[in-house]
């Protein structure tokens, strides 16, 4: 299986959610500091910490809470390209607290980087903050993660009790090596006595000669 061509769907601008929740400080904040970025990009380092405090941080959508959606402005709005907008992104990344590399990581499909923010994407997948994992497992890593490495993250989400419905592009990227994968997995669970997800069987049942007729059994008796 190849890397996907067409991209899956990107998470919706943020602006017109936060336009209904802001009040009148926090949007002319928030005008403002989008303005400021687009003139001097350097700016972006003083007003992305800031965001959480001047906007809040209540849920927004599925997709962002209100500090991330604020967040996301502020990094679409630098006129950057290239090698610059992927070093300016990750020096905010690298310096920032788990909300703002949150924000990054979220906001990576709305940004034009190719495949220059996969260092993030894949320094996230290696940490043990699940909140970190699902954030990076976006369009973008759907768009751009290699097929071994997306496997991998698909894994560790399972490891990790990370819903897989909240892992992106996972219906058209899912194949025979991941079923065989996560037929390995299911197979040491039921040995040690332990259940098998449910969110893990629809990729299996999809592959049935993968994962053998014993193991077959075994979920129906597990099911």
């Amino acid at each position: 299986m190849a890397v996907p061509t067409a991209a899956p769907s990107a998470p919706p601008d943020p602006r017109p959610a936060l336009a209904a929740v802001l009040d009148d400080t926090a949007r002319t904040w928030l005008d403002r500091g989008a303005a400021e970025v687009a003139a001097e990009p350097p700016a972006v380092r003083r007003l992305f910490p800031a965001a959480r405090r001047r906007c809040g941080r209540g849920r927004l959508s599925g997709h962002w809470s209100v500090d991330e959606a604020a967040r996301a402005v502020l990094l679409t709005a630098l006129p950057l390209r290239g090698q610059a907008l992927a070093d300016e992104v990750t020096r905010l990344h690298r310096h920032g607290d788990p909300a703002e590399q949150r924000a990054v990581l979220r906001t990576l499909p709305l940004l034009d980087l190719g495949d220059l923010a996969l260092p993030l994407v894949r320094e996230a997948l290696r940490g043990n903050d699940t909140t970190l994992i699902e954030a990076a497992l976006g369009a973008y890593a759907a768009a751009h993660l290699p097929d071994a490495e997306y496997r991998q993250a698909v894994l560790k989400c399972v490891f990790c009790e990370i819903p897989l419905d909240r892992v992106a592009g996972l219906d058209a990227r899912a194949d025979r090596e991941l079923a065989r994968m996560l037929a390995d997995f299911a197979h040491e669970r039921i040995v040690a006595g332990r259940d098998v997800p449910q969110d893990i069987r629809p990729i299996l049942q999809v592959f049935p000669d993968v994962i053998g007729e014993e193991l077959q059994h075994a979920l129906k008796e597990k099911s």
